[in-house]
């Protein structure tokens, strides 16, 4: 839910949204492309803002260069525009009207490339991984990843005056995401967009709005909402540490005065005439004193509760301590329920496939000699080892997907040969998460994808989204379809979570996480001893992996 939250982006600037799954970034870009209506505020926004949706659906009809070509059809148009005002202005030479109409569109025409649009068509479509697609294939039988940059390819290429993208790199690899970043950095106009990809907000952003509530700039708690930073993903990180410690410093003072006006103000009225006398005083001495240190006091109490009244009313918050991934910490030996740090604790970052403890003997788990899916993943060897973490890269359609569904069981090999240990549990997290169909909650979507992944013979009292520190309470018994695509992605993890597996298989397990859980899932991959196969196009996470590597496609 959105509250209060005040933005604007300029012309050449592009603002990064961050924030925790259910945030309201996917709502905020609606709003801004005028899909939905703020219940108060303002909006004000160019007349044609481009939206590149999470999941758009498609004509059943269309295909690849129909969406290209009706992408363009603007800019085609522009030509025959300025052919026919070139002849109003022969016809008419001193009309102001039509001189200036001519003019704009002259400059219209300059500003989309009109006069390059096929080169600049062939230059989106190769920069991001398209080229190969015919342009008579229909776009509902490419690739889930191509549908998603054919949707990209056809916002860029159609030049509105303003950009929103929702998790724009979803699907692109490498080579595509840095074609999009150079198209980005070259944009002339606004730019507003969500993203889970660190690598990419460090490189394009030029500022970054976290919808998370309670933190500012300056260290102070609160209840807005969208805090606004300067810079990349990087100076967000140092800012928002730096906050973080004033903050909790502030805190700290506060609650320090606050248990000292308590001690001040508990004093009872016996207190203040509770004082000793010496014997030789005399009784109209004894009065005075005694009334002297009666008032004395009194106006330290009534201070104290006059402080302890503006310090109640003017309260810093605690700081909030984020959901936190409580899944493999620990072992993981077999038919052991997980277990995790204290609710609120926090654990030490380290490199993803960081060495770490490793408890069990490391024996083969898997091994596979020359395993090859005709069309989909060339011949590759693998041997997996108890305790490894292997990292899983290549280009889109390189196999990444293919080889874990086959080290998984779920598709057989074309050729080669692959032996598995026997008895061996195996989870796997796919890219695609639980489809919003029907009325189905999001605990009865975990308990159905749990019984697929559950060991034999586990008890059924597993921890679930909530115990994990996967989800709020209050979005477990929400309708899945309510949920957004980052908290469905949730559910699907706590599946195989709730009881590691001896091998996990991740599939772009990064993709539409919030960036606090991506970072607390990857400390938590990099202590666990037991054994992972990640494939993903996470730039960040992949430079910072020590572990093995199996790079496919050359």
């Amino acid at each position: 839910m959105l509250t209060d939250v005040t933005l604007t982006v300029n012309a050449g600037e592009r603002i990064g949204l961050i924030g925790e799954n259910g945030s309201g970034k996917s709502t905020l870009l609606r709003i801004a492309a005028g899909l939905l209506t703020p219940d108060r505020g303002v909006v004000q926004r160019p007349d044609a803002p481009g939206l590149l949706h999470q999941q758009a659906p498609y004509d059943a009809a269309a295909t690849v260069g129909s969406l290209v070509e009706d992408a363009v059809a603007d800019v085609r148009a522009l030509a025959g525009r300025i052919e026919s005002l070139g002849e109003q202005l022969s016809a008419e030479p001193d009309d102001p009207t039509v001189a200036d109409a001519w003019d704009a569109a002259l400059r219209d025409a300059e500003r989309d490339e009109a006069w390059s649009l096929d080169a600049r068509i062939a230059a989106v479509l190769t920069g991001l991984g398209l080229d190969h697609l015919p342009s008579g294939r229909a776009v509902t039988g490419v690739s889930g990843g191509e549908r998603r940059r054919l949707q990209l390819a056809a916002l860029l290429l159609s030049r509105p005056e303003a950009l929103l993208l929702d998790e724009p790199t979803n699907h692109l690899d490498d080579g595509a995401m840095d074609f999009l970043a150079w198209e980005l950095a070259a944009w002339r106009g606004p730019v507003l967009m969500a993203s889970h990809d660190r690598w990419f907000l460090d490189a394009v952003a030029t500022g970054i709005v976290d919808l998370d509530p309670g933190l500012d700039p300056d260290g102070a708690g609160g209840d807005r909402q969208g805090t606004a930073w300067t810079g990349g993903y990087s100076d967000y990180l140092s800012a928002r540490a730096r906050a973080r410690r004033r903050w909790a410093a502030r805190y700290a003072d506060q609650e320090e005065e606050r248990a000292r006006l308590e001690e001040a103000t508990g004093l009872g009225e016996g207190d203040l005439f509770h004082r000793s006398t010496s014997k030789s005083e005399t009784r109209a001495s004894t009065t005075f004193y005694a009334d002297r240190a009666a008032k004395t006091l009194g106006n330290r109490l009534h201070a104290a509760r006059s402080r302890l009244d503006t310090l109640e009313r003017e309260a810093i918050v605690a700081p909030p301590e984020p959901l936190r991934l409580t899944a493999l910490t620990g072992t993981a030996s077999r038919g052991t329920a997980p277990t995790g740090p204290a609710p609120g604790a926090r654990t030490p970052r380290a490199r993803v496939g960081a060495p770490h403890a490793r408890v069990r003997e490391a024996t083969t788990l898997i091994q596979g000699r020359a395993v090859a899916v005709p069309g989909r993943l060339d011949a590759v060897d693998v041997d997996l080892r108890a305790g490894d973490h292997l990292l899983v890269t290549g280009p889109n359609g390189a196999g990444k997907s293919t080889l874990l569904d086959v080290l998984a069981g779920r598709l057989a090999a074309g050729s080669g040969e692959l032996d598995r240990e026997d008895g061996l549990v195996i989870g796997r997290l796919g890219q695609h998460d639980p489809r919003p169909d029907g009325d189905g909650t999001a605990l009865e979507a975990f308990r159905s994808a749990l019984r697929q992944t559950r060991r034999p013979g586990e008890p059924v009292d597993l921890p679930g989204p909530v115990e994990l520190g996967l989800l709020a309470a209050e979005d477990l018994r929400r309708p899945l379809r309510d949920l957004s695509p980052g908290q469905r992605r949730r559910v699907a993890l706590a599946a195989v979570l709730a009881s590691p597996p001896d091998v996990l298989l991740l599939d772009e397990p990064t993709n539409h996480l919030a960036l606090g859980l991506v970072e607390d899932l990857e400390a938590a991959l990099a202590e666990w001893d037991g054994t992972v196969v990640l494939a993903t196009h996470d730039r960040w996470l992949r430079e910072r992996w020590t572990g093995r590597r199996l790079a496919l496609g050359g």
